[in-house]
């Protein structure tokens, strides 16, 4: 869906009438102690962008997780036949931000209510799915949304998946930090920009100094 939003873009000649988005901050390497998580929901385009802008964030790769075959493509996974979901995977400090936190952050982030879809993109690949890479994550991640549920932020029932981490793959070179390298193209200025402005909205008080 991804593909077909961004060439209707191009033929309506759409673009941001957004102001300019403040610049991210430097990129980090993976520090010793880190943890790691893996979440799927909707574009990794965005979700990379924006996570990597937390404070205690170290490293965020864009992939594909969940899925039967090993390294699969970006269009294996979207043809939505390998069973892989678009996902992120984040290197983060525990004593910075906790496992908790990151969930609570990508459950009023994303959509966690609609299954296979987050906005106009729809399919497996775009599902909401937490990815628990031990039972402790499992625990929280039911705990977190059982929390959100609770709240009323939303009028549905939250469907996002938990489920066992099994492996992730790294997606193509061109797609790592995308939105930071094409701000201008079609579907990251009209899509992904206005997700941004909300994501740093709503996190101001997490954010690196930087961003």
């Amino acid at each position: 869906m991804k593909r077909f939003l961004v060439a209707a873009l191009l033929l309506a000649g759409c673009s941001s009438s957004s102001p300019p988005l403040p610049a991210p901050p430097p990129l980090e390497s993976a520090a010793p102690g880190d943890q790691t998580a893996t979440l799927a929901g909707g574009c990794f385009w965005a979700l990379q962008s924006e996570f990597q802008r937390l404070r205690g964030v170290h490293q965020v790769t864009a992939g594909y997780a969940g899925g039967s075959s090993p390294n699969p493509s970006y269009e294996q996974v979207g043809s939505g036949q390998t069973g892989h979901a678009e996902s992120i995977q984040i290197k983060f400090d525990p004593k910075v931000i906790s496992y908790s936190d990151l969930l609570h952050i990508f459950l009023t982030d994303i959509d966690p209510t609609t299954v296979d879809r987050q906005g106009n993109d729809s399919g497996p690949q775009y599902r909401s799915v937490i990815f628990a890479h031990d039972a402790e994550q499992r625990k929280q991640a039911q705990q977190e949304i059982a929390r959100v549920d609770a709240s009323h932020l939303y009028k549905d029932p939250i469907v996002t998946q938990v489920t066992d981490y099994t492996a992730f793959y790294p997606a193509e070179d061109y797609h790592q930090n995308y939105f930071e390298h094409n701000p201008n193209q079609p579907y990251c200025a009209s899509v992904v920009a206005p997700e941004m402005e909300r994501f740093l909205k709503l996190n101001k008080d997490r954010l690196k100094p930087s961003t």
